[in-house]
């Protein structure tokens, strides 16, 4: 199995505008450069992940990327996520990539070990693995193999839908619940949470 990550990225400029109320946007940005590199170095980390894809409009995203020995591919047109992830797959295809692996930029705990939990789960063809988050609303890790199996319906209540997806085109079906991977920062109720578990583990160590 050649398994390809891909993970999208808004511009940094616009990440977390629905931290405006608590975070300045400095410290926006600097939150959203922290999950990206924490990202990258977890997923370069993983053996079994042959090659990682960022996808963005940011050309400082895509440099960040390249550091880490990613591949690139720079969106332009008008912010379409479902299409622009399509497009990656194609190219991830076409890199060889027997499964692709979908992680957004604002998971900000989790470890190599919860990508290769994901990644035994979804080692047998015509699978779908679906992460949902604390909520069971997003998609916060989807692995589809092979690639293009499903169709993309990232956004609000897209944890149903791309389990709905799977069920129609006859994929078996995958729901893994990773305490870890569930961690995303979109509201400062998640923020609050994300401080919170930083400060038992600083108080543990």
């Amino acid at each position: 199995m050649t398994i390809w990550a891909i993970v999208p990225v808004k511009p940094f400029v616009r990440a977390k505008s629905r931290l405006a109320s608590v975070l300045t946007p400095e410290q926006r940005e600097a939150l959203a450069e922290r999950m990206l590199r924490h990202g990258l170095a977890t997923l370069s980390s993983v053996p079994a992940i042959a090659g990682i894809m960022v996808i963005s409009r940011d050309t400082k995203v895509l440099a960040i990327a390249r550091e880490y020995g990613a591949q690139t591919v720079q969106e332009s047109g008008a912010p379409e996520l479902n299409a622009a992830l399509m497009r990656a797959t194609e190219l991830a295809r076409l890199r060889g990539a027997t499964s692709v692996l979908v992680l957004p930029a604002d998971l900000p705990i989790y470890t190599a070990q919860d990508i290769e939990e994901v990644l035994q789960l979804g080692r047998y063809s015509q699978t779908v693995v679906l992460v949902p988050d604390r909520s069971e609303d997003g998609t916060n890790a989807m692995l589809i193999n092979p690639p293009a199996l499903i169709p993309y319906s990232f956004g609000a209540g897209s944890f149903q839908r791309h389990c709905e997806l799977a069920k129609q085109h006859g994929a078996t079906l995958k729901i893994h619940r990773s305490e870890r991977l569930s961690v995303d920062i979109d509201t400062p109720s998640d923020l609050a949470f994300y401080e919170s578990l930083l400060g038992s583990v600083s108080h543990a160590s």
